[in-house]
């Protein structure tokens, strides 16, 4: 945390300074923070679902109730909805990358770790540009290489002139702007709030180690902390729902003559 307590000095603001970590176990390693979260993150995902369907029963247990919660979500809400017909081929990979991003962006709020792992700019693109493999492959396979791409440019019912507008910008979307912006929503999110969390608690932590009248108003900092914390937890729900929404209906476009 960049909040600066030392005496004769002021109070400094969070940066991109605390999205830097250094290897954990010294010079010569790769693991950071970020890296471990992932980690461990893979690991909790695929733990969950082994224990949800390890003894799976017609009345369910604690594990196989929230199991099939989280894949009842996705497949009804997400995938049913956005992809249509033939969706279900599609759930696995759906309901594991909801579970992947929320965890990660979770990550932001647990104590002691405190940090959302896609905040960091490559985990998100990885993600993204699995999603962008998904639904140009669901594409080509349907409709071959030079049709999929030539019902991309060229949608039927449009005036000859507009194509030549159209076509270059519906190229650009789906091959480059698609993973971009899935990238970019996702990042610059998780790292807006938690920027907003740590100014909040390292203002209060600093007002309350400061002089004058200053540490009788760092309750503020907490408080706004509190209440900010809780609403992350919502955003960093929503916008892995956001994510796995928009694969849902890049995949559901590629799919679109089968509909």
């Amino acid at each position: 945390m960049s909040a600066v307590l030392a005496a004769g000095k002021g109070f400094e603001a969070p940066s991109t300074r605390d999205f830097v970590f250094s290897p954990l176990f010294g010079k010569g390693s790769v693991l950071t923070k970020p890296m471990l979260i992932v980690i461990v993150g893979t690991l909790l995902v695929a733990a969950f679902f082994y224990l949800a369907a390890r003894r799976s029963r017609v009345v369910p247990g604690k594990m196989q109730f929230a199991g099939e919660a989280v894949y009842g979500f996705v497949r009804n809400s997400v995938a049913a909805e956005s992809i249509g017909h033939g969706y279900r081929k599609f759930v696995p990979y759906l309901v594991t990358l909801f579970s992947f991003v929320f965890i990660l962006n979770i990550a932001g709020i647990v104590p002691l770790v405190n940090f959302p792992a896609t905040a960091k700019f490559a985990f998100p693109l990885f993600l993204a540009v699995i999603s962008w493999v998904t639904y140009n492959w669901v594409g080509i396979r349907r409709a071959g290489f030079v049709r999929y791409f030539k019902d991309i440019m060229f949608p039927p019912g449009v005036p000859p002139l507009i194509y030549v507008l159209l076509a270059p910008l519906e190229l650009l979307s789906t091959v480059i702007i698609r993973p971009i912006t899935l990238t970019l929503r996702l990042q610059l999110n998780m790292f807006a709030g938690h920027l907003v969390l740590l100014l909040c608690i390292g203002g209060g932590a600093y007002m309350a180690q400061a002089s004058g009248a200053l540490p009788y108003l760092s309750w503020i900092g907490f408080v706004a902390g509190v209440i900010l914390t809780f609403f992350e937890a919502f955003i960093q729900f929503l916008q892995a729902y956001v994510f796995v929404l928009l694969s849902a209906l890049y995949i559901g476009g590629a799919l679109a003559d089968q509909h």
